[in-house]
């Protein structure tokens, strides 16, 4: 079972803020279940095929970036967080 926890913006498609998913291995299959759940969760967090750079996901506070990308493995009990890309100047 994977724990993923959404920002309060994503609960206006979600309508909640955490959420379990089963029978994933990786940050993309996860995305693929939840893109099932929640159709509109893919037009904010694809662009051109790709993640939008305007969400950040951890998995267990690691920041998929710096793993494996969307092909980062996953295993029962990790957490993946979604976290919007904070700007500013």
């Amino acid at each position: 079972m994977i724990k993923v926890k959404f920002p309060s913006v994503f609960t206006q498609i979600t309508k909640e803020r955490k959420v379990e998913v089963e029978n994933v291995g990786t940050v993309r299959e996860l995305l693929d279940k939840l893109f099932e759940k929640y159709p509109q969760l893919k037009e904010r967090l694809i662009k051109d095929g790709e993640l939008t750079p305007f969400i950040n996901i951890f998995v267990n506070g690691e920041d998929i970036r710096y793993l494996k990308g969307l092909d980062t493995e996953l295993k029962d009990g990790d957490e993946v967080t979604f976290i919007p890309a904070i700007s500013g100047g």
